[in-house]
Parts: C-alpha cells; structure tokens; sequence
C-alpha cells in the first residue's frame, strides 16, 4: 500500500476522503476542545488554543483540496476555487459572537453562505453523475448527496431566517447556529466522503473500491 508512488500528485478521491475527514470532524473538534459552550462553531476562533487553531487550520486544509481540485466541467473548476477563497474568508475573518465585533462586517456570513451553496451544488453534480452510472450502488450514492445536498440547503435556510429576524430561533434554541452550521458541514463531510468511494458498501465492483495512497489509478471519476 505505502511503495513507491506511481504519480506525483494525489489524486480527486484522495481530495475527497481529506475534504470529508476535515468537514465530518471540523465542529465536534471545536466544541471539544472549547473551554467554554460556543454557540457557533465560528465562534471557535476567538476561544484561543486549540479550539481557534483547529477552526482557521482546517479551514485552510479545505481551501487548499478546493483550490486543487478542478471538477470534471468548467463550472465545476470555477466554482471550487471560489469555494477556496470563500472558506479563507471564514477563516481569516470571524463572525460577530457575543460581544465580538467583525473585522469587517458581512464578509465572514457571506463567505459561509457561499460555500455552502456551492458545495450544495457539488451535491447536485455528484447526484447527477451517480444516476447516471444506473446500477443499484450508484443509485444508492446519488441518494445520499440528494440528502446531503437538502440538509446543506436547509441549514442555509434555517441559519439565514433566524439572522434576519433578529435570532427569534436563536432565542429558543441557544445553540441553533452550532447545530446549523454542524449539520451542514456533516453532510458536506458525508457526501464527498462517499464521491471518494472509500466506503466499501456503495461500490459496484471491488476493483471500484479506493485505497487512499495506493498505487491505483482511480476509473473515469464518475461519483
């Protein structure tokens, strides 16, 4: 598994499985190592310590595989690397929190809320690519980003009624905005963590199932 490397550069899956590890564990991570109760995992970054340097450093770590990443379209090469610079805009400019003021306002909830839209739409194109495959495993994948894809749109939903309507949601449920902004990034995480085919119960064939970092040469990249 760990001989010597056949291409120079990892390849899309493996872009995948480190885009899905990062999302899947970005805010259990933050809250963890939290010393207080955030009621964002934005809210992370002014914590300090490891909770602040697990959010801006995975942040990084996922604008550095969405700028690598090109898509199989043009809007799919577009799209990721706005994403890239939209996940850096969370990153190195932090939310309004309690008593924090933004650095500059709006930039840090319209960096997020573009991000999730367009990783929404990356569910949309690996739904697509999965239906069309038309085998009972593929159909199985494309439901999963169908799922995922809503849960994102839904979090953006939900997140941007209780902002504009002066946290009414927020004000019955104190940790609304960290249960949004988990479950987005959980399907985020699911969803690319299963386009990377790592996970052996939605492959049509063994020879379809991803080893990270083995010398295969990955098929024609459909989801």
């Amino acid at each position: 598994m760990f001989g010597t490397p056949k291409k120079q550069v990892i390849d899309h899956r493996t872009i995948k499985l480190i885009v899905g590890l990062i999302a899947l564990t970005l805010a259990g991570l933050t809250n963890f190592f939290s010393g207080n109760t955030i009621p964002s995992i934005s809210a992370s970054y002014y914590e300090g310590g490891w909770s602040q340097s697990i959010f801006v450093g995975f942040l990084f770590a996922v604008a550095a595989c969405l700028l690598s990443y090109n898509g199989w379209t043009r809007t799919e090469m577009i799209l990721s690397k706005i994403a890239a610079v939209t996940a850096l805009g969370v990153a190195l400019f932090p939310c309004k929190c309690n008593v924090h003021v933004e650095l500059i306002p709006y930039v840090h909830g319209l960096s997020a809320a573009i991000m999730f839209l367009i990783l929404a739409y990356f569910c949309y194109r690996f739904f697509i690519r999965a239906r069309d495959k038309g085998h009972m495993q593929a159909y199985s994948r494309a439901a999963i980003y169908a799922i995922c894809g809503l849960l994102i749109l839904t979090s953006i939903v939900a997140l941007a009624t209780d902002n504009f309507t002066g946290g009414s949601i927020s004000a019955m449920i104190p940790r609304f905005t960290f249960y949004g902004e988990a479950t987005g990034l959980t399907a985020f995480g699911v969803s690319w963590l299963t386009a990377s085919h790592v996970l052996p119960f939605f492959n049509l064939a063994k020879d379809e199932l991803f080893l990270p970092f083995a010398d295969q040469v990955p098929n024609d990249g459909s989801k």
